[in-house]
This record gives structure tokens, sequence and C-alpha cells, in this order.
């Protein structure tokens, strides 16, 4: 949540409160305090959520992310508090609660502002920006939870605010500290609350804020700082709401406080609230969850105010405020058995399973920001590429036994960030049947079935998910990282009628070659120039490899969950070092780094393919496109100013599912214009000499084919700003 303020007051108005711990002492001084009781290792309570952007330091983040560097970077992370005889407990955010729906929106819009920035760099500059603009790669927090459990670690997925429930835990298990980056833990009656930003992982030490010396120093008691939070403004009660008492207690402040010593604007409001708090009632007269009716409020306001102060109470300092956290009510429960609700929690809290709870027991489900461009006029939103596949998971999991009616077919509400979508409302997704030979197996079945024919059931309704099904010979007869990769691609494929074959080459030959790459190998490709549309297809992809581990999960696990992790099948930058390799028109053999045994491979799963696309008339066509590059290109010119469709076309497109290539929409006038293999606004060629391996800049015309015409440039079509965002709903 976090306590408007609070944080800021701490670090720059209340030095006392703060205390420079080494963590390695304090897990020795609890270890005898602890030596006669039946207590394990000291332990960490890690926020996860908040760790994020402190794990990932890789050099690259534009490009769908640097994988495997990233989980040696976690390797080392868990392995120096493991040294020091300290346990970890991982809480990750599970669910965005209704309360804290606004305030999720609030900052999925920021979030995007922040993306567009980005992306108006690279097209402009044809690098990286700088660490202002920095966004976290797509997926990031879902694949790291599944990281940290292949490293051993005890990871949990919360049912509820997860704030709430780290606070729970460390307060339950005696835990020697939280360590995060949220404000909310000075509030809570719970473990000591310690800094990530302050921490440094050599020394293990980092800073302590000290509950007790807040108190102190703003005159308070512990059991008053869940009104002083409300007041100031949380995400259950927000700023607004409470305005006016902060202001007339401002005004109060100052004209009882003239020359306060705190004089910075900040130090004065948390100072002006915490005076009003204290001067509400006597301390010893103090109940946490009565609201004194001297405080100016509506009845609405109050109720709300006693709310926010009653979610600060962990269990056993008041169990009547919070329901029960391990039996939420379920959404579906009438669509599925008993068995299934119960593991559908289970793997929900336990991290090992994706997507199913929150379907199956919530009815609901969210999407945060994904490294996209709203201004790319080629390629749809992630969230409407992968539609159908959701919808087909939805159907694995709701639909079986269902009588065609549809008047209680079940919808899920759905939550996804994307430009054009304002998030005034979920959009309201039907489950759609999966086509199988033999009817709908029951989930029942699939999760918990035990007869000879189950596995081959799964495998058939996994890749019926994706429209995959001829590819279940190759189960067993390539790596299974592979399979994954090649029905991840195949589907962008059908959906996306704007990729071409340069594109799938760039997939392909980056699976296939990243399974002999070290990390070390992985950091040491140079990139001299960014493609904005290879950026997109890079999170396209590992968006993707999200709804494979969902899909994997409905059809009860036909492929082992390691398969379907990015550092098995992906990484950004040798993603984008192959797209730019490929659409300069490098030979196969150097594509795949002149390994007879890699291009064989690729050559087979290029095939298969192609194959698959050829059936549902899919016709993959060579379209090589040059990325926009240097300071002399004006931001957003380039080869996705081409089409000027707008957003109604996509957005009609996507509301039907897409087509596996049968044209229509938008798309198809695309296609009709035989303008697809154009990349305009360039004012010098781009191509690369496959035999150096190097990516010169020159001025004879480029690598790309020469029967087609040389490229224009052409301005932008003010058609094209804004797009999504003016798309009815």
């Amino acid at each position: 949540m976090g306590v408007k303020g609070l944080q800021h007051f701490v670090d720059s108005c209340c030095p006392e409160a703060r205390v420079t711990v080494h963590l390695r002492e304090m897990a020795k001084r609890q270890r005898v305090c602890t030596s006669t009781a039946n207590i394990p290792s000291p332990t960490l309570v890690v926020d996860g959520m908040a760790c994020l952007r402190h794990w990932y330091t890789c050099k690259d983040w534009v490009c769908g992310g640097q994988w495997r560097e990233y989980m040696e970077l976690l390797k080392g992370w868990v392995e120096a508090f493991t040294s020091a005889g300290i346990r970890l407990v991982f809480f990750f955010d599970g669910v965005v609660e209704d309360q804290k729906r606004q305030v999720w929106v609030k900052r999925r819009r920021r979030v995007n502002g922040e993306i567009s920035k980005m992306f108006r760099h690279i097209k402009a500059c044809g690098v990286q920006p700088g660490r202002a603009l920095f966004c976290l790669p797509s997926g990031l927090a879902t694949f790291t939870c599944f990281a940290l459990r292949s490293l051993g670690q005890s990871v949990f997925c919360s049912e509820q605010e997860a704030d709430y429930e780290i606070a729970s835990y460390a307060r339950q298990h005696g835990c020697m500290g939280i360590l995060g980056q949220d404000s909310d833990f000075i509030i809570y009656d719970s473990a000591p609350y310690l800094s990530v930003a302050k921490l440094r992982i050599d020394s293990l030490t980092t800073v302590l804020y000290d509950r007790q010396r807040l108190c102190h120093a703003i005159g308070l008691t512990a059991t008053q700082l869940p009104l002083l939070a409300c007041l100031l403004g949380n995400d259950v009660v927000s700023e607004e709401q409470m305005q006016h008492i902060r202001n007339n207690a401002i005004a109060t402040y100052r004209t009882n406080n003239p020359a306060s010593h705190r004089g910075a604007p900040q130090g004065q409001k948390v100072l002006a609230v915490s005076q009003l708090v204290s001067s509400l009632w006597g301390r010893e007269e103090q109940e946490p969850e009565f609201i004194p009716h001297s405080v100016n409020l509506s009845a609405p306001h109050r109720e709300l105010l006693k709310k926010g102060v009653c979610s600060y109470l962990l269990p056993g300092q008041d169990a009547s405020q919070r329901g029960d956290i391990s039996a939420p009510p379920s959404a579906f429960e009438k669509h599925v058995s008993p068995q299934i609700l119960k593991a559908c929690r289970e793997k929900h809290v336990a991290t090992e399973g994706f997507m199913v709870y929150s379907v199956v027991c919530q009815g609901v489900i969210h999407c945060s920001n994904t490294l996209e461009d709203e201004e790319d006029s080629e390629l749809l939103p992630q969230a409407l590429v992968y539609k159908p596949c959701r919808q087909r998971i939805y159907g694995l999991l709701l639909l079986h036994g269902h009588e065609g009616s549809s008047v209680d077919l079940p919808a899920i509400r759905e939550w996804f960030v994307y430009g054009g979508n304002p998030l005034k409302e979920p959009d309201m997704v039907h489950p759609v049947p999966v086509h199988l030979p033999c009817h709908q197996p029951s989930l029942d079945l699939l999760w918990f079935g035990t007869s000879p024919e189950v596995p081959t059931l799964r495998l058939m309704s996994f890749l019926s998910i994706f429209d995959c099904q001829e590819f279940s010979d190759l189960h067993g007869d390539i790596e299974d990282a592979l399979l994954a990769a090649l029905c991840l691609v195949t589907y962008i494929v059908l959906q996306v009628q704007t990729l071409s074959q340069e594109d799938v080459d760039a997939y392909l030959s980056q699976a296939v070659c990243l399974r002999l790459k070290s990390p070390n190998d992985l950091q040491n490709i140079k990139l001299p120039v960014l493609s904005s549309r290879a950026v997109q297809l890079g999170s396209l992809y590992v968006r993707g490899l999200g709804n494979l581990l969902g899909a994997n999960c409905a059809s009860g696990s036909p492929l082992p969950g390691a398969a379907l992790m990015p550092w098995h099948s992906f990484d950004g930058r040798l993603f984008h070092s192959k797209y730019l390799l490929a659409h300069s028109g490098t030979e196969k053999a150097v594509l795949l780094e002149s390994d007879p045994s890699r291009l064989s491979l690729f050559i087979r799963l290029r095939e298969k393919l192609g194959e698959a696309c050829g059936k549902r008339g899919r016709v993959l066509q060579s379209r090589p496109c040059a990325p926009e590059r240097g300071p002399g290109v004006p931001p957003g010119t380039g080869h996705r100013e081409r089409h000027a469709g707008g957003a109604k076309d996509w957005r009609e497109r996507g509301e039907t599912g897409g087509g596996h290539g049968h044209g229509g929409g938008w798309r198809a006038s695309g296609e009709a214009s035989g303008d697809l293999s154009e990349c305009e606004g360039r004012s010098t060629a781009w191509r690369v000499n496959p035999h150096s391996h190097s990516y010169p800049y020159g001025h004879d015309g480029g690598a790309q084919n020469t029967s087609r015409p040389p490229t224009q440039s052409r301005g932008r079509s003010h058609l094209n700003r804004g797009r999504y965002r003016a798309a009815p709903r």
C-alpha cells in the first residue's frame, strides 16, 4: 500500500528513526535468543515486488529481458543471505483488491506514459534510454516467482493485500525483519522494517526504520499509527478524501509552531497530522478501530476511515476485523469440483500455477504494463493477440458439462493495460471451448487422472489452446523448451498478420542458439542500433510465455514448468541481434552461427511452422525492414507510419478474437497494398556484413531484397497520433 509522504519524512526529517544494522549480527543475536525454542533459522520476509528493481540490474532491459543473467544475479543475492545463516521467505502480489483498483489504474496509466517516452527515445536515437525511463521487462514478477522456487526458496503468492500477508507472516513466525520498501511496514505492529533500497548486499548492511523511535519523535503511540496513515492517505483512504482534515491540521500546526525546526512542507504535514491525532484522545483511552466524533467527517468518510484503520490490524490483534484469508469466496464454484477449487488455491499460494486461481476462484484477471508502442499501427497489443488463447484456457477450466446455453455462461473480467483502454471498467471475456478429437475432458481428469490415456489428453489439450495439435509428434523428439517456443511462435504468426518470415527466423534462431549460450556470452552481444519494432516483438514473446504457463497449468501440466521459463527459450539481447541479422538478409547458416546441427534443427522447426500455418491459410512473406536510427530521424517516423488505419479496425478485429490468416479489417488492407515491406523515414540504408558479424551503416541501398523499390522518406501522418486512445470502447 504505502502511506503518502511518510517514507520521505522518515528519510529526510526524522534521522533518529533510521538505524544502520548489520544483518549478520542481527541473525546471530536472534539465534542466541531463540536457541532454546523450537524456531527455525533467523528468517527475513521479503517483499518480492519491492525488490524487482533492485534485483534486475542487467544492462539491457528494453529488448525483453536478459533472463539468464538475471537468474545468476538472483542466485548470488540468495546465496549472500544463505551464507550468513539467514532464511528467506518471499511474498508476491497475487491479487488486486477492489479497494485498490483505482490506485492500480492510476499507476498503470502513469507507467504507460513513461513507456511512450521510452519508445519515442528509441525511434529518435536508436539506443536504450537512460535509467530515468527505466521500465521492468514485461513479465518479470511472474517469472521471478518461478526463478526463486527453482533456487530452493520459499515463495508465496498472496490471496489478499500482499503487505498484510507479509506483516501477518512475520508476526506469526517471529521473523527477524521484513525486507521491503513500503512505509506501511512502519505502521503494522509486526517485525522490524528493513530497507531494500539501502541494502548493501556485499556487507549485508541496511537501514532499519524503528517504529518506537518514530513514535517518540512525532509524539504518538504505536496504536495511533494506523489513524495517522489513513489521514495522510494510503491505498484504502485516498489523499484527496482527507485533504480538508490535513489542511486544518497544518493551519493549526503553523499557528502553534511558527518557528518549527522541521520547516519542510512534507515534515510539517506529517507533524501537523500527528499533532491532530495525539490531541483527539488520551493515549490510555485509545482504541485502534475507534474514530473520535471530533473528527469532521461525513458518515461515508468515517466508515472509510474506520475500514482503513482496521486494515492494519493483524491476526491476534482483532480477528473480527478481517476475513479468513485462507478461504475467499469462489467466483465459479458451480463450474468446477471442490477438489479443483482446493488445488487452484494451493497452486496459487505456492506459486506453482498461473492464471487458474484468478479465473476459477476470482473470475477476474489482471495484466500490468507491457513494453508496447501505442503509436505502432502494425502490431496489435499483446492483450488482443493472446485473447483467443485466453478464451480457450477459460473454456478448458470452466466449460466442461456446460449445456451450451449463453444464459449462465461465465464471463471473466479482464483488466489488461494497453493503449486505448481507459481502464474504467473491465473487458468481459467469455470462454471458448477447445477443439479436440474427443469430447472435452473434465478438469478433474486432466489434473488428477492416472489412466494411461491421460498424458496424451493433457498434451492435446495444451496444443489445442494454441491451435498446434499437429506438433504432438514432436513431443519427446525435441526439447520441451523448443516445442513450447515453436507453439508460441506459430500462434503469434496466426494472430499477427504483419509478422514476416524475418521475424519468425529471428524468434526461432534465437531459441535454437540460446541453448548453448552462457550468461557472459549473452551479455557481450553488441547491438549497434535498437529497433522499436523488435522491442515490442520481444515483449510480445515474453507475455506469450505467461500464456503458455496458464495453458500448461489448465491442461494438467503436460510439459515441465521449467521448459516454459524465459531463461530456457528467450534472451532479449540475443533476439534483438537475430532480428537485426534476419532483417538485413543474412544467410541462414550465419544466422545459426555456422553450426550445422543448429541449422538443421532451425530448418526443421521452420518447416513445421510453415506447414501448420499453410493448413490455416496463413502464408508468411519476406518483408525485411530496417530499424529507425539516429538523432537525424524525427521521433516516430519510420516503417510503422505506413498504416494510418486507426484504432477502430484493430479493436474490431480484436473483439472477434483475431483471424488465422483470413484477413479482415486493417490487416487485409495492409496486405493488399503491397506496402508492408517498405521502411520509410530513412535517409540512409542499413545492412549487416554477415561474414564479419558487424553491423555497419552504408549508403549503397542496404542488403535487403534488391528486387524491391528503394525506400522513400515520408512524414508522420498526424492521424496516427493517439490512435489507441481515440478508439471507442
